[in-house]
């Protein structure tokens, strides 16, 4: 029972929801590119990661100094078919999609240097 309460909390946030969604789309994103899409701070993103990654629903993987996320297999498959038809008509993630096709285009590199700025 623990481990279902365990990944139903995980995907109780609306912005972890909005990461799982977005990695169904999308083989691994990095945490400039979420932290761009959820527009939140950095800490918060690696935060909500390490929630999800303790319920085991995404896996991590570093690359120099970048970390990617991609969601795990051990990720059940009627959880995700269900995630992903309760969501199937969300306005935010159809503007989340929109963002990250934006986001995409961009190096991480160049991304992580526009987050420094602002």
């Amino acid at each position: 029972m623990e481990v279902v309460l365990e990944k139903m909390k995980a995907l109780s946030d609306k912005n972890r929801l909005r990461v799982v969604a977005a990695l169904m789309e999308n083989e691994e994103l990095c945490v400039c590119q979420i932290t761009e899409m959820l527009g939140i701070a950095t800490p918060t993103v690696s935060r909500h990661m390490s929630i999800l990654l303790g319920a085991s629903l995404v896996e991590s993987r570093k690359e120099g100094r970048w970390v990617y996320y991609s969601l795990s297999a051990a990720f059940p498959n009627p959880l995700l078919r269900w995630v992903d038809d309760s969501l199937a008509n969300s306005a935010s993630l159809a503007s989340d999609r929109q963002k990250l096709s934006r986001i995409l285009r961009c190096e991480p590199e160049e991304l992580c240097r526009q987050q420094k700025d602002k």
